[in-house]
């Protein structure tokens, strides 16, 4: 049997490099600045709250998986390196259960994540908002493949480099649809619900809606997590 700590995870603006200021300015500008601050307030209260769960937990030999990491080794450091000097709590993390005997795994393809990257910053970039709309709107009609190629490859390292008898961290969007995906020996155990975690994203975005449950998501968020075994999501 093998197990997969999996943890849907909430991106802070510090994750996301040169994109980060103008998501804020977004952010901003479609929520409203205290909507806005108050997301921030949720986003590290929910890593705090990841935080203090693998603080108790003994992690020596763990294998630990992450959204965007195209690397392992030496360079797995040096880009871990890179967003701690950003502020990112994820990055932060992740490098304490290597310190405390963790292993870092390459988990996506450098192409794929690139293309998507490329994609974003050719939105962000262009000059007119005829540019802009063009460029969103073909990066729609990609989006949804680009995503499943991420997926595949992503549970593919998986299951190819967590052994039996071995335990796994995958720290992941919640975007992303991977258990379906995953060879049937790994038992899956998310740290947070993800389709909670997708509707308070859903629900942040659209803005109006059912205050008191987006109160009760905002809550769930950030109180200490509980594992919960999982069964597959249709794919």
């Amino acid at each position: 049997m093998r197990t997969l700590i999996y943890v849907p995870i909430i991106h802070m603006d510090v994750d996301l490099g040169s994109l980060a200021s103008d998501v804020a300015k977004r952010g901003i500008a479609s929520l409203g600045e205290k909507v806005w601050e108050r997301h921030v307030e949720t986003v590290n209260g929910f890593w705090d709250s990841i935080n203090k769960y693998f603080e108790k937990l003994e992690v020596s030999n763990f294998k630990v998986y992450q959204d965007g990491m195209v690397a392992d080794g030496a360079m797995g450091q040096k880009i871990l390196d890179e967003g701690l000097k950003s502020g990112s709590k994820n990055y932060e993390i992740i490098s304490k259960l290597i310190q405390r005997g963790a292993i870092l795994v390459k988990t996506e393809d450098f192409s794929l994540v690139k293309k998507e990257r490329d994609w974003f910053l050719k939105i962000i970039n262009a000059r007119t908002l005829s540019e802009k709309l063009l460029s969103y709107l073909k990066y729609r009609l990609i989006k949804n493949g680009l995503l499943r190629k991420r997926d595949r490859f992503i549970a593919n390292r998986i299951n190819e480099t967590l052994n039996q008898g071995e335990t796994g961290i995958l720290f992941i969007g919640a975007c992303h649809n991977i258990i379906p995906k995953l060879a049937r020996d790994i038992r899956v155990k998310e740290l947070k619900d993800t389709k909670k975690i997708r509707e308070y994203q859903k629900s942040l975005l659209h803005g109006k809606g059912d205050t008191k449950r987006f109160e009760e998501l905002t809550a769930y968020i950030v109180e200490h997590p509980q594992l919960l075994v999982c069964k597959p999501y249709p794919s």
